[in-house]
């Protein structure tokens, strides 16, 4: 489905702090420092990290730090979950932001937990958590054409298709086509699983 872009709105901003939740098969909570060395293994995975728009490579563990200060010390209302398995091991991350007044959905997962349904139970469960306290919010992200997996994810919980442009990977050093979707409180399909 292809959706318009929706007109400029006022976005609530008071969305409170990072909240944890519980699915069937994960723990989504806010980073800690201790998460460094898993986020640092699982984004110097180049098949990771190219990806990903920000991030870049190689990536190294005091880049994760460097990012888990940042996201310590902000004072804005984004929401940064480390997804954790069922033994507590960091395995992926899944953030809500508000970037140029819209909020944005971004995740990835350690390649060891990939086509397994994770990262949409994750986006899932972040999703009904932000929609619950903010239903009239829309949510925009997308992928670059070259991640079908992520497009999957996206279209399994309601995402439409807002458009295509040029963005620049920071891993890849260079432009490459992105997918533009957004979602709806309405649109939203939970998916997690029973």
């Amino acid at each position: 489905m292809i959706a318009s872009p929706s007109e400029k709105q006022t976005v609530r901003t008071d969305m409170g702090p990072c909240p944890v939740v519980r699915t069937p098969r994960l723990l989504l909570r806010p980073h800690t420092l201790e998460d460094a060395g898993a986020i640092a293994a699982s984004l110097a995975d180049f098949s990771v990290s190219r990806m990903l728009a920000r991030v870049p490579a190689p990536f190294h563990r005091q880049d994760a730090v460097d990012w888990l200060k940042s996201q310590a010390n902000s004072k804005l209302p984004d929401w940064n979950f480390a997804i954790c398995d069922t033994d507590g091991s960091h395995i992926g991350a899944v953030s809500i932001e508000l970037r140029h007044g819209q909020w944005h959905l971004g995740y990835w997962l350690n390649r060891s937990a990939w086509n397994r349904g994770l990262m949409t139970e994750a986006a899932g469960a972040a999703l009904k958590a932000f929609f619950e306290r903010t239903p009239e919010s829309a949510i925009h992200s997308g992928m670059f054409s070259d991640n079908p997996g992520s497009l999957r994810v996206q279209q399994k919980l309601g995402f439409a298709i807002t458009g295509c442009r040029d963005m620049f990977s920071v891993a890849r050093n260079t432009m490459v086509m992105h997918i533009d979707t957004i979602i709806t409180a309405q649109d939203f399909v939970l998916t997690v699983r029973k």
